[in-house]
C-alpha cells in the first residue's frame, strides 16, 4: 500500500489527528466558558497549529487530485517516486508552518476581570489591515485555491473516466482497472466535498466578523460559533469512515491493524486482498530487478561484441593495406557489416 496517494493519505490522516489531539478539547473549553485557563505558551500554540494542520490537510487532498490526474490522464508521463513524494510532504508542512507564524507571533493573553482570554493582537488592532490582508491569504490559500484545482482536476480525471466509451470487446483486466480507478476518484471527491462543506461556515463567520463587528454582540453567537467550530473540527472523524465505507483495501487494512480488538474479525477476503496487494509489489519489483538485469547484461554482450568485431576490422584493414587481394577486402566488408549490427545492437539495448 505505499503509494503516492497513500503518502498523502497518511500525512492528511496525521493532520487530521494532530488537530483533534491538540486543538479541539481545548478550544470548545475556551468557547464554553468563555476563559483562557492553559497559558500564554498553548495560547500561541493553539491559535497557530489549526492553520498548519488545516493547510496540510487540504493541499493534502490537493497533492492527491494532481497524482490521480496525471495517473490517468498522463499515464505515460513518469511519476512521483517515494522520495520525491516525501520531500513535497515536507515542503507542504513547511509553508503551513509560515503561513500559520503570525497568529503565534502575535497572540496574547489578556485578563480582563473576571476572565482570561487568549486574542491575536494584531499590530493595528481587530479589523484593521494587517488583519483583514491576513484573514484573506488564509481562506484564499488554504481554501479558495486549493479546492480550485482539486475541482479542475477531478473535473478532466471524471471526463475521461466516465466521458469516455468503453469497447464492449475490451478486457477483463481493462474493465476493473477502470472501475478500480473511478472508485478512488469518488472517494477522493467525497472526501473533499466533505471538507469543504464542514469549513464553509467557519470561514464565512470569521469574514462577515471582519465588516461587522456588531454581529459577535448578538445574543445567541457564542451558541452559534459552538456549533460552527464543531462542525469544522468534526471534518477530522469522517475520512476513515469514509475509507471504510469506500475503499475495500483499507477496510481490510484496518481490520488486519485492530485485529487484536475481540469484535473485529478478519475474514478470509481480506486476507486475500492484503496478499493480493503484497504479492503484485513483490511481482512488480522483481519484474523490475530483471529487467534491469536484462539491459545490463545486454548492453555488456553488445560492448563486448562491438569491441571484438572492432579489433577484427583493425586487424582485416591492416591486412588490405599490404595486400590489395580480392579475398581480403570481401573479409573487410563483412567485418565492416558486422561491426555495424553491433553497433545497433548496443544502441539498442542503451
Amino acid at each position: 500500500m505505499r503509494t503516492v496517494t497513500n503518502y498523502f493519505i497518511v500525512n492528511l490522516a496525521f493532520s487530521d489527528v494532530s488537530m483533534a489531539t491538540f486543538n479541539t478539547l481545548f478550544n470548545f473549553v475556551y468557547a464554553l466558558h468563555n476563559d483562557w485557563y492553559f497559558g500564554l505558551g498553548y495560547c500561541r500554540f493553539q491559535n497557530f497549529f489549526p492553520i498548519t494542520a488545516m493547510f496540510s490537510s487540504i493541499y493534502s487532498m490537493a497533492a492527491i487530485a494532481v497524482d490521480r490526474y496525471m495517473a490517468i490522464i498522463h499515464p505515460l508521463k513518469p511519476r512521483l517516486s517515494s522520495t520525491s513524494t516525501k520531500v513535497v510532504i515536507a515542503l507542504i508542512w513547511i509553508v503551513a508552518v509560515l503561513l500559520a507564524f503570525p497568529q503565534c507571533y502575535y497572540s496574547v493573553t489578556r485578563f480582563y476581570y473576571p476572565r482570561t482570554v487568549c486574542m491575536v493582537d494584531w499590530p493595528d488592532d481587530y479589523g484593521g489591515t494587517h488583519q483583514l490582508s491576513y484573514q484573506y491569504a488564509v481562506i484564499l490559500l488554504i481554501y479558495l485555491l486549493p479546492l480550485l484545482v482539486m475541482l479542475m482536476t477531478y473535473s478532466l480525471v471524471g471526463r475521461s473516466l466516465w466521458g469516455g466509451h468503453i469497447p464492449g470487446e475490451a478486457s477483463d483486466h481493462y474493465h476493473s482497472q477502470i472501475t478500480a480507478k473511478r472508485k478512488v476518484v469518488k472517494m477522493m471527491v467525497v472526501v473533499v466535498v466533505t471538507f469543504a462543506l464542514c469549513w464553509l461556515p467557519y470561514h464565512i463567520y470569521f469574514i462577515l466578523g471582519s465588516f461587522n463587528k456588531d454581529i459577535y454582540k448578538q445574543h445567541y453567537i457564542q451558541q452559534v460559533y459552538l456549533a460552527i467550530f464543531w462542525l469544522a473540527m468534526s471534518s477530522t472523524m469522517y475520512n476513515p469512515i469514509i475509507y471504510c465505507c469506500l475503499n475495500q483495501r483499507f477496510r481490510a487494512g484496518f481490520r488486519h491493524a485492530f485485529a487484536w480488538c475481540p469484535f473485529i474479525k478478519v475474514s478470509e477476503e481480506d486476507k486475500m486482498e492484503l496478499q493480493h496487494t503484497h504479492t503484485f509489489r513483490v511481482t512488480m519489483t522483481r519484474s523490475h530487478r530483471n529487467d534491469t538485469s536484462s539491459i545490463k547484461t545486454n548492453n555488456a554482450y553488445a560492448s563486448n561484441t562491438a569491441n571484438d568485431l572492432n579489433m577484427e576490422r583493425d586487424t582485416c584493414a591492416s591486412l588490405k593495406n599490404h595486400s590489395h587481394g580480392t579475398s581480403k577486402a570481401h573479409l573487410v566488408k563483412r567485418v565492416d557489416d558486422a561491426k555495424s549490427s553491433a553497433d545497433k545492437l548496443l544502441e539498442d539495448a542503451h
